[in-house]
């Protein structure tokens, strides 16, 4: 069996010429250390060694699972302004193409996840170059980037993700790792327009958390698995302290457990976000202790969700969707 990370984040603070940007705004927040430490590194390590560490570090603790074989690592594109250019006021976390492709290309364990925001006015040709140089798929934050997926403006860009054969992987729910957003934007029923352009969606998170329109999200992806086939959902986070149960419900509805893919949210586990302990009532104190011993975070993530009712089966959906590109 080949278990794939659908969703594993990078991040960087612009050393080595990295490119990627954190905004003033973001590093004075107390999540910015946060997220340091959650990638195994230190500002002064990332100035001295070049933003290139966080991948080294995270392909060698990948390396050192069980369990999990590769994981697709995703860049994330930029708010962009009226000329559809970075708009670095807006844009709280930036991490580009180039740079990850590259380091990917270096890491045989890791695969690249693009990031391009449609609203660029050549928004095609960044795809075709995300295509070019390994993507196995695109990542949007739509609340965070100001992307809104029911715009049939980006109906273009749907049709070459299509041509392209590049599955998107959208977030879908409330959104809370960052200083702002608008969450609106997360509503998985706008993701109608890009599934009826034939675009293989993943959503991320399976919309497990917050309310549109008063309906829980959860509730308004359910219709859009049974209407189109090529609707999936990744699984990442669900076990997280602040989605209590989240897994759970999302597992309760079996009829799309073959289009329910495994992920992470990496390095997140890393630091005890998704602890067996917040898990207690369910699992007993002796499985909590013995699934809190397990030193690997993507093999204490895994016997986790297996402990808390993931089909061992469900493990093996990533690599059959994105096919023989995560196989090397």
């Amino acid at each position: 069996m080949t278990v794939v990370d659908i969703h594993c984040h990078a991040a960087g603070i612009g050393a080595g010429g990295s490119g990627c940007f954190i905004s003033p705004r973001l590093r004075r927040s107390w999540k910015y250390r946060f997220y340091l430490r959650s990638f195994g590194v230190t500002e002064g390590e990332l100035e001295r060694e070049g933003d290139a560490l966080v991948l080294r570090r995270l392909s060698e603790r990948l390396a050192a699972s069980a369990r999990v074989r590769a994981a697709v690592v995703l860049a994330l594109d930029g708010v962009v302004d009226g000329r559809g250019e970075l708009d670095r006021e807006r844009t709280e976390l930036y991490i580009p193409n180039e740079f990850l492709a590259e380091e990917c290309r270096r890491h045989p364990n890791l695969h690249f996840g693009a990031s391009v925001n449609p609203l660029r006015p050549d928004a095609l040709e960044r795809l075709d170059a995300a295509a070019a140089a390994g993507a196995v798929l695109v990542k949007w934050l739509p609340s965070i980037q100001g992307i809104d997926p029911a715009d049939r403006r980006f109906v273009p860009f749907y049709r070459r993700l299509v041509a392209l054969d590049l599955p998107l992987l959208t977030h879908t729910g409330l959104e809370e790792s960052f200083t702002r957003a608008d969450n609106a934007l997360a509503d998985p029923e706008r993701l109608r327009l890009p599934l009826e352009e034939g675009v293989t969606v993943i959503a991320a998170h399976c919309a497990s958390s917050g309310q549109s329109h008063g309906e829980a999200n959860l509730a308004r992806i359910l219709p859009l698995f049974a209407q189109f086939q090529n609707l999936y959902a990744d699984i990442s986070a669900l076990t997280q302290i602040n989605r209590p149960g989240h897994l759970l419900r999302v597992l309760a509805h079996r009829e799309i457990h073959d289009r329910l893919l495994y992920g992470t949210d990496m390095p997140l586990p890393a630091i005890g976000l998704t602890s067996p302990w917040f898990h207690l009532l369910r699992l007993g104190p002796a499985e909590a202790r013995r699934l809190a011993a397990i030193g690997n975070p993507w093999d204490r993530d895994v016997a986790l969700k297996l402990a808390l009712g993931m089909p061992e089966t469900m493990l093996n959906n990533a690599a059959k969707l994105l096919g023989r590109d995560v196989i090397r």
